[in-house]
């Protein structure tokens, strides 16, 4: 086991304060250090492979919902895909082929072929291999697989170019949802489905509130040390209603429908669900969200956390949470979102009013009730 100053410094959160793009309109993630933090992960598969239990359960529980639509989709598009979470779980009789993507080392320009077209085409900041998408390259996948780098925020993909799209715990650490959701839109054929999850709000929350008490009682004060996740999606879409408050500390399903809607997409259903994972410590959960790739991005976090902070943080996280034995349960919400890009094919609510039949006569009368003297 890693020493305990190994969790004061680098591997929880990182020394080098990150700066978002200047064209980003609220820069929450250090979208730099996240992708530092996915290939050092790589570089141990091993290790990584380890941690992998939670996104392959989130991948086949989402491959599940792909195959429940009666349907063929023949290319698929995979972003933030990790090493293959997805595509080991697709079905070749469904799927011809899938396009992998993750947010990789990258050269600043390269060669990549178009996944719509065969044809090569010059892109800044894409390269054909990465760190994190290698890490499995000698699986064999029953479907055929195209590995390209880019950013899920900056996605180079032609419009109506793909018949599903899917993210498997990945979005939570874009910055510019709305804008990764529009484009995910736009790389879809008419009717074509998008099948999204991300980690909500809740996750976690028995490491935020250790955290923050510690904080507390230790340094006087508490700072971003676990991810807000789908939280800041929240505040943008507050900020643009101008209404509200412009922060809140979960984000429930009607938010993440609300974004849907505002990206084109029709038919947009969300569920959540919760993971509840045992670990002996705190200290092994910190180490397996490091080997996750999942230590904390957020731009203004302090570089370095006490040791005393951290230790007292442990007993408190064992104190309020923990269970008889001496392990700690930590909760991992899952955001599940559907969204169809618009076709005339597709359903469409009537006009209001324009229904022939009364509900009373189509339900009737129902049973008549007979008095008890």
């Amino acid at each position: 086991m890693p020493s305990l100053r190994s969790y004061a410094t680098s591997s929880f959160a990182p020394g080098s304060q990150g700066a978002g793009s200047p064209g980003t309109p609220f820069v929450v993630f250090d979208r730099r250090l996240k992708q530092l933090q996915r290939d050092r992960a790589a570089r141990n598969p091993e290790r990584s492979r380890l941690t992998d239990y939670i996104k392959d359960e989130v991948a086949a529980n989402m491959v599940d919902r792909l195959l429940d639509i009666k349907r063929r989709f023949p290319l698929v598009l995979d972003i933030g895909s990790g090493p293959g979470y997805i595509a080991k779980h697709l079905d070749p009789e469904i799927t011809q082929k899938v396009v992998m993507t993750d947010l990789s080392r990258q050269s600043p320009w390269a060669w990549i072929r178009q996944a719509s077209h065969g044809s090569l085409t010059l892109l800044p900041a894409s390269v054909c291999t990465g760190e994190m998408l290698d890490r499995d390259q000698d699986h064999e996948f029953d479907v055929p697989i195209e590995r390209i780098a880019c950013d899920e925020e900056s996605l180079p993909f032609e419009e109506n170019s793909h018949d599903a799209i899917m993210s498997c715990l990945a979005l939570h650490w874009v910055n510019d949802l709305p804008g990764t959701l529009i484009q995910i839109r736009r790389a879809l054929r008419p009717d074509g489905v998008f099948i999204g999850s991300m980690l909500g709000g809740d996750t976690l929350f028995e490491l935020r509130t250790a955290l923050q008490l510690a904080e507390i009682e230790r340094e006087g004060g508490i700072s971003p040390r676990i991810s807000p996740m789908t939280s800041q999606f929240f505040f943008l879409q507050n900020h643009l209603d101008c209404s509200s408050s412009l922060f809140s500390s979960t984000l429930d399903s009607q938010s993440i429908t609300s974004l849907l809607n505002r990206a084109g997409f029709n038919l947009a259903t969300v569920d959540v669900d919760e993971i509840d994972i045992t670990y002996p410590s705190m200290f092994e959960l910190l180490e397996d969200l490091k080997w996750m790739g999942e230590s904390n991005a957020v731009i203004n976090r302090r570089p370095k956390l006490n040791l005393d902070t951290l230790l007292a943080a442990a007993s408190i996280y064992r104190e309020l949470h923990g269970h008889e034995d001496g392990t700690i349960p930590a909760t991992f919400q899952i955001m599940h979102m559907i969204g169809w890009k618009p076709d005339p094919s597709q359903p469409k609510p009537a006009k209001r009013g324009s229904g022939q039949v009364s509900l009373a006569d189509a339900l009737g009368s129902g049973p008549k009730l007979t008095p008890i003297d």
